[in-house]
């Protein structure tokens, strides 16, 4: 296959995921247009670390789309234009229901009209809700506790029904806590607001933050704390271009968890972070929050044995390691408003 053939845009493309799905699409030879609005993305890692095309728009926007298609002759979407706080979905969800719903059917009628076929859906665990047994399969019922998790189900359903109605093919992919940075330094995770928990609690070891939060510490697990199932970004990247791949062998629309099949506690993660940056970091432990089940984890064998995939950074070690060089060179004192830590979160 001559890639170089290929045009693949990317909606969300200057965010965190977005951005690293980005620079493997680039490095695998694709020719990748950006989409952002850059509400929360990052201009300067687009035009200036990635080096490619930027578009500054919307999603909802169709004729701005429909140019696009057909100007740069588009192959086919990675789609990650989405709002993601579940917090705020909760407290303004017609903001989620416009974007991730309204928005992406917006896109996917762009792309009925302007023929594109193929689509690399950026779904999430939360359309699961509270598992009802782990490791979670792909087979499991999804009833999301959040609109934010509807939303990503609602378009998962509405691919389906474009893939019958339309033939417009799709990969979704649920996956975990994404976590770590670029191997190489060039990227990393810059969220506003921040409300993540490895970005957290090195915010904290970089003395952004007075400390950080434990939300509960009485859960059933080993150390009362509860346990996530945290997957390195470029593992996650590399994942969305072997996705995209098989999409362009002709095969069916399908979906993939991704994880990496184990655990790692919230005090796991804190005494990780202290050992990699040999900072003090201090705990506030506070009560549980609602909605938070003790262990969330995923079972990936599916996107192992269809997609070929294997990932390479699954040591919590390396993950922190790696986090930890990025917000070293991207975050200094003067540069980061020192925030509370009751907005801390896991």
């Amino acid at each position: 296959m001559v890639l170089s053939n290929k045009t693949v845009l990317v909606t969300g493309g200057a965010g965190y995921i977005g951005s690293h799905t980005v620079l493997a699409l680039r490095d695998q030879g694709y020719q990748v247009l950006v989409l952002d609005n850059l509400e929360y993305g990052h201009r300067d890692l687009v035009e200036e670390v990635l080096g490619v095309e930027l578009i500054v728009g919307d999603i909802s926007d169709y004729k701005l789309l429909c140019n696009i298609f057909q100007s740069h002759q588009v192959s086919a979407v990675v789609h990650f234009a989405a709002y993601a706080y579940v917090g705020e979905s909760c407290s303004n969800p017609g903001k989620y229901y416009r974007n991730n719903v309204v928005g992406t059917l917006t896109l996917l009628e762009a792309m009925r009209d302007c023929n594109v076929s193929q689509i690399v859906f950026s779904s999430t665990c939360a359309t699961y809700g509270v598992p009802t047994e782990v490791p979670i399969t792909e087979s499991q019922p999804q009833n999301p506790i959040n609109p934010y998790g509807v939303t990503k189900l609602t378009v998962e359903k509405m691919l389906r029904d474009f893939d019958t109605a339309h033939g417009i093919k799709s990969v979704i992919f649920r996956y975990f806590n994404a976590a770590g940075s670029d191997p190489e330094g060039r990227l990393g995770e810059d969220h506003s607001p921040e409300t993540h928990l490895i970005p957290l609690v090195l915010q904290t070891a970089l003395g952004h933050r007075d400390a950080i939060s434990i939300f509960g510490t009485d859960y059933p697990t080993p150390d009362g704390t509860c346990i996530r199932d945290y997957i390195h970004v470029t593992d996650l990247a590399e994942a969305h271009v072997l996705g995209l791949k098989y999409l362009f062998e002709d095969n069916g629309s399908d979906i993939f968890n991704l994880g990496n099949g184990s655990g790692f506690s919230v005090r796991e993660v804190i005494e990780t972070a202290k050992q990699i940056t040999g900072k003090a970091i201090p705990i506030v432990e506070e009560s549980r929050r609602a909605g938070d089940p003790p262990i969330l984890v995923g079972a990936s064998e599916k996107a192992r044995r269809l997609l070929g995939w294997k990932p390479l950074y699954s040591d919590l070690n390396q993950i922190i390691e790696h986090a930890w060089n990025w917000h070293q060179k991207r975050h200094t004192k003067s540069s980061v408003e020192t925030a509370s830590s009751n907005t801390n979160a896991q």
